[in-house]
């Protein structure tokens, strides 16, 4: 809806007139004559006041018929230092806290309107409040699943209000019941299978939902250690004929990575771990970024060490290509595989891209 105030509309006036920065996410203003909604610190030239008219966000602006403008892009702007600063604390309050706050509370809290404060949460961490709360008490119940006595207290020390909430609760996100995840995996069964590439030894492991591991190694004697370290009381044992055509797959793929191939995968990791390998599996064979580059992807333009760490954590190679991600004067950089396996990766993909054009 339209702000009726006198005295809001003389306010906001005044912040489009000085293209006032921190008024941004508070409102949006729109032009009759051009039909375009732009929002304060737009570069584009100030219209004449009586053709302005003030709305709360974007979403209400364009349910009455006006379109973004292309200049300051109301609904695309990347956030400011101060911003993301701002959504660490909220992170780190959201991580403490027992129950879930409302999302007016948080934006109060922020400063920011609610709708703002949404969008701008989603867009610097991936997930809603609502998500990174379940994620951070699911992360709690983790740790009090290793230190407490008995799992109802873990389940008590952790915020839930009841052992079938807490099941309920987490099951998605620990891949197993919290018994089986207390017990270091006991009673999930994990199936590997190993063969050769042009690679060398490769091992991949799967869970019920999909690959969990693939590992490149020297000694397959030594590959399956790597998955129980993973996982030291699940139930693990070598897969039988009804994984081969998985591990064949696998092999055609890290041997011909053009093909088109889709694999299930089982991604063990934090949220920002999982954030930059969902961004690395939108580069193409023959194609490459730098760190920085996938930082900004992800809208985190500082984050350019935290990517290399994010890569570095990688457990399966190639079907995540971090392989892709180099530094920015184009030099490979590390690779926990080998610095000549990148390079033969990358070697590879780019002949067979440049072949097909």
């Amino acid at each position: 809806m339209t702000y009726q105030s006198r005295n809001h509309d003389d306010a906001k006036w005044e912040s489009v007139v000085k293209r006032d920065l921190s008024a941004r996410g508070e409102f949006v203003y729109a032009v009759r004559t051009t039909g375009v909604y732009c929002q304060p610190g737009c570069p584009a030239r100030i219209p004449n006041r009586e053709n302005v008219v003030f709305f709360s966000s974007p979403d209400a602006a364009e349910k009455s018929g006006y379109r973004p403008c292309k200049k300051c892009n109301p609904k695309g702007l990347p956030p400011t230092e101060r911003q993301v600063e701002m959504i660490v604390k909220i992170c780190r309050y959201l991580e403490e806290v027992d129950e879930l706050p409302t999302l007016n509370e948080l934006a109060a809290r922020a400063g920011l309107s609610p709708w703002y404060f949404q969008r701008l949460f989603k867009k610097v961490v991936g997930l809603t409040p609502k998500e990174y709360a379940t994620f951070s008490q699911v992360s709690r119940f983790r740790k009090h699943l290793y230190s407490s006595k008995t799992i109802s207290e873990a389940i008590y020390e952790s915020g839930y209000s009841s052992s079938s909430r807490a099941y309920e609760k987490t099951a998605a996100h620990l891949a197993m019941t919290p018994t089986a995840f207390r017990n270091g995996g006991r009673g999930i069964r994990i199936t590997y299978g190993s063969a050769f590439s042009s690679l060398g030894w490769v091992v991949v492991a799967a869970t019920e939902k999909g690959i969990c591991m693939v590992e490149f190694g020297d000694n397959p004697e030594e590959l399956p250690g790597k998955v129980r370290q993973a996982f030291p009381k699940a139930e693990i044992e070598e897969a039988g004929s009804d994984f081969t055509d998985l591990l064949r797959r696998v092999i055609a793929y890290i041997d011909n990575p053009d093909e088109v191939e889709v694999f299930p995968l089982d991604m063990q990791g934090t949220v920002f771990q999982k954030r930059v390998w969902k961004a690395l599996q939108s580069i193409p064979p023959g194609g490459t970024m730098s760190y920085r580059e996938v930082a900004e992807k992800i809208e985190l333009p500082k984050g350019s060490r935290a990517v290399a760490g994010a890569c570095a954590s990688n457990k399966i190679a190639v079907l995540i290509p971090c392989h892709r991600v180099v530094k920015q004067d184009g030099r490979p950089g590390g690779y926990r595989w080998g610095t000549d396996r990148k390079l033969k990766l990358l070697r590879r993909e780019k002949k067979k891209e440049t072949t097909s054009k």
